[in-house]
Parts: structure tokens; C-alpha cells; sequence
């Protein structure tokens, strides 16, 4: 659709994440409250909303500007049926094709080129930043998530920091200090650097560019070494890819691991996450079987 502009809304926390796209013609934000911006997208007189979050919040942006709008189905039903009754419905599809499906009525085709993502150009010698030991290969360690039953527990961080055949880089924000400043501790035979908390989220992206491998829960930085079709070792806990939310390389399929425990029916025990494991055994995560995590280099 070349004679089209593409606008974008978003939190304004998540800006970062668009500022550098070429494809937008402008991003919208707004901190809490809609009314912050309704008034400037009115404004714009636009011709169609497409609405792939589909929650209260769109809605209400497509109720107060009134034009004609597609929305994704985000299979609420079908998620609610797995989480609660482990009765599977879910079409075997990646969310990425789902959205795809949401645009076939205006001719829009998946490319299967993968996902794009623009770090900004600030950020090209960023390699050149690291400690010298990290300069030639390393891999990462994407430490952070949204909820804990996502998170990586530190026994296993530390059972494969020390099968790691290659310098570690440590990634996440600042709740993640404590934990990287554990892994410095460990004796372990390669060298490790903890980024926790001192790069954004473009500057880590910058880091996993260069990296030969990233270790990663089901976490948005997974979705960035995605979109730069890293290999990939996603470990997942109280969440299922089969939500749809897993690494997608459709032209590299092979680079993708992923490492879950099939075996436990209170799995999956939500469609997002818990700030502690509702049985209080956290088996999703402890135990897998972490050995070969570093097979693919």
C-alpha cells in the first residue's frame, strides 16, 4: 500500500521501541490517560484504525474518533479454555500470522521475511563499548521479565553461566542488578559482564545484534534477537508458545530452541504471568533440563 501513512499509538513508555522505524510517519503517546491525545488524533482525520491490542482502551479511541476500524481476535476464550480447563483450542498459528489474517480484507500479505527492528544508528559501534574480552564472541543472557513465574530462577542461570563456551553478556534493566552482580561472583571458566540496568532497551538491542547466541524467558528482548534471527534459546515457565508469542524467524526456523516442561498439568497456570508460583514449586522453570543449551554454537 505505498500511498499509505502509517501512524502509531502507544504508552508512552514504549516509544523508544518505534522512534527509530522509517516505515511510521509519526507515533502518538500518552502516559495514563487517553484524553491526553484524542483530541490530536481527531485531528488527523484518519481513514482506518487497526486495532491489534483490542482491549478497553482501543476501544475507547475507536468510540471517540468514529471511523472504521479492524480489530484482531486476541482468542480470550480459547486462552481462557487452556489456562483453566487445559482444554486446547488454539489454532497452531504465531500471532504474527494471526495479525497477518486481521489485514487479509486490505490485500496486506505476509512477507515471511521476519520481524524488523530499528535500534537507531547511535548505537552501530556499540560492540566496541564492551570490555575487550566481549569484542570478538559472546553470548547473552537476557535476564529480565515482566512476571516472576516468567523469569529464569538463578539456579539456572548459574547451571548454564558455567557451560558457557563463550564471554557472557548480561542484559536487563535495573531489577536485575542483584541477580547479574550474583553470576559475577561464581567461579566459572569464560569472562562475564553485567550490562544490568546501564544500557536502554535500543542499546541492548545493539548488544544482541552482535551476539552469537541469547538466552532469554519469554521476554520482549527475545522478540528483538528474533527480529534479528539470532540463535535462540527461550526457556519458558508458566506460559505455553502456544499462545503465539514465540521467537518467529519463519525463513530461519532451525536458529530456535525452546526449552518447557510438558509434563506438568498446572501448565499453563495463566495467559501472562504471577508474582509467585501459584502451587509453590515453580517446577515449569526448575525443572528443565538446561545441558545442552549451548548446542547450536
Amino acid at each position: 500500500m505505498p500511498d499509505t501513512e502509517l501512524h502509531f499509538l502507544t504508552k508512552r513508555r514504549f516509544v523508544g521501541i518505534l522512534e527509530n522505524n522509517p516505515y511510521l510517519v509519526k507515533i502518538y503517546s500518552f502516559e495514563e490517560n487517553l484524553q491526553e491525545v484524542i483530541p490530536e488524533l481527531k485531528q488527523e482525520k484518519f481513514d482506518l484504525i487497526i486495532d491489534l491490542h483490542k482491549n478497553l482502551r482501543s476501544y475507547i479511541v475507536r468510540w471517540k474518533l468514529g471511523i472504521k476500524s479492524i480489530s484482531f481476535n486476541k482468542l480470550n476464550i480459547e486462552k481462557w479454555l487452556m489456562v483453566r480447563l487445559k482444554i486446547n483450542c488454539l489454532p497452531q498459528k504465531h500471532i504474527v500470522d494471526r495479525y497477518f489474517d486481521s489485514l487479509k480484507i486490505l490485500g496486506i500479505q505476509n512477507d515471511l521475511a521476519g520481524l524488523d527492528y530499528f535500534e537507531g544508528e547511535k548505537n552501530v559501534k556499540i560492540k566496541e563499548s564492551l570490555p575487550k574480552a566481549f569484542q570478538k564472541e559472546y553470548v547473552v543472557f537476557a535476564l529480565a521479565g515482566t512476571y516472576f513465574t516468567k523469569k529464569i530462577p538463578y539456579e539456572k542461570w548459574q547451571e548454564m553461566a558455567k557451560l558457557s563456551p563463550l564471554p557472557i553478556v548480561l542484559l536487563g534493566g535495573q531489577g536485575e542488578n542483584e541477580l547479574g552482580d550474583n553470576l559475577l561472583k561464581e567461579t566459572l571458566k569464560v569472562p562475564v559482564y553485567s550490562a544490568c540496568g546501564d544500557y536502554d532497551l535500543n542499546q541492548s538491542a545493539a548488544v544482541i545484534r552482535h551476539t552469537e547466541l541469547v538466552v532469554t524467558g519469554d521476554t520482549g528482548l527475545m522478540h528483538i534477537a528474533a527480529a534479528y534471527q539470532k540463535k535462540i534459546v527461550s526457556l519458558w515457565g508458566n506460559t505455553i508458545p502456544e499462545f503465539g508469542m514465540s521467537p518467529y524467524i519463519p525463513q530461519k526456523k532451525e536458529n530456535i530452541t525452546i526449552l518447557e516442561n510438558k509434563n506438568l498439568k498446572c501448565r499453563p497456570c495463566s495467559k501472562l504471568g504471577y508474582n509467585k508460583c501459584p502451587k509453590g514449586h515453580f517446577d515449569c522453570m526448575m525443572q528443565l533440563d538446561v545441558s545442552n543449551v549451548f548446542r547450536q554454537i
